[in-house]
């Protein structure tokens, strides 16, 4: 099964050795058929501490690192 592959910006870079970075997706709406953007926000392992906010990044699907990190990043757009 292959991993899923998210994009999105980097929105916090406080802590150590994690990143929090904003995905957004745009869906139509059922009923009125206006594009409508979803966001969600996602703890991602940088171990380097390498990335700092705005930048673009993708991040893969990976083993647990804490209760609530599951994504490591793969890349950056913005280095």
């Amino acid at each position: 099964m292959p991993k899923r592959v998210l994009q999105g910006i980097v929105v916090s870079a406080k802590s150590d050795k994690t990143i929090i970075v904003k995905v957004e997706r745009r869906i139509m709406h059922s009923k009125y058929g206006k594009v409508i953007v979803r966001a969600k926000r996602y703890a991602a392992h940088d171990p380097l501490n390498k990335y700092k906010e705005n930048d673009t990044v993708k991040i893969i699907e990976s083993r647990p690192f804490s209760k609530t990190k599951t994504w490591i990043v793969e890349e950056s757009t913005n280095i």
